[in-house]
């Protein structure tokens, strides 16, 4: 027992995030199946029962292109904060610690330490992925949710098609099409958006007690890091 409640309060973040991820994903899908059963009902078509809703293309493609949105935004944002920085920001590294580091203050080769991962000790190919390991597992689960909505969107399309007699389109011709472009920028343009209001906003704003806040009392061009 006192493992599972250390356990808990050393997870909290992740575990608090994830509940709240299936509770909204769950309400999602209930909302989401009484408006499609609605919007059924007044084109005189019967209702679909939930577990029908809930593997259609329809569902998924309003899934998918919330994620690919979201994990496009960690991705350029993870890759551009190697190179880029905001001064004052506690988003960025301080001016001057532009770059992926040496060795020796990335802590791998022969500079690891004792409890070091174990492929941050390693070298050559497996070195380098491990040392990218961030930034593949986001671009991943991006390209991954991106082709879901392309073809859960391909699928819809076609469906449309035919209720109005329109000749079936390629997949190709679907991810080239101004719908599909017109429902993935809606999402990318927020997304961007608030990342840069982040930056932006947390160069003069606080929130005491938060690891996304410099200290209240911190000058605005300082980040967090050169306060340390």
């Amino acid at each position: 027992m006192i493992r599972v409640r250390r356990f808990l309060r050393s997870s909290s973040l992740s575990i608090a995030f994830l509940l709240i991820f299936v509770l909204a994903l769950v309400g999602q899908a209930i909302a989401g199946h009484a408006y499609n059963n609605e919007q059924l009902s007044q084109h005189g078509q019967p209702p679909v029962s939930f577990i029908d809703f809930v593997t259609s293309s329809d569902f998924i493609i309003d899934v998918a292109e919330n994620w690919q949105s979201e994990f496009l935004q960690f991705f350029l944002f993870i890759l551009a904060t190697i190179w880029l920085i905001q001064r004052g920001s506690p988003e960025s590294k301080k001016p001057g610690d532009e770059g992926v580091g040496t060795d020796e203050e990335q802590l791998v080769g022969a500079h690891a330490q004792a409890d070091s991962p174990r492929w941050a000790k390693a070298r050559g190919a497996r070195l380098w992925v491990y040392s990218n390991s961030l930034l593949l597992a986001m671009g991943a689960v991006f390209v991954f949710s991106w082709l879901a909505q392309s073809l859960a969107g391909h699928v819809v399309v076609n469906q449309e098609n035919a209720q109005h007699g329109v000749p079936p389109e390629t997949w190709g011709d679907y991810i080239v099409s101004a719908e599909f472009w017109n429902r993935t920028l809606q999402n990318w343009q927020s997304e961007f958006l608030a990342v840069g209001a982040m930056v932006a906003f947390s160069i003069y704003l606080r929130q005491r007690g938060s690891s996304e806040s410099k200290p209240v009392g911190v000058p605005h061009h300082v980040s967090s890091v050169e306060s340390e």
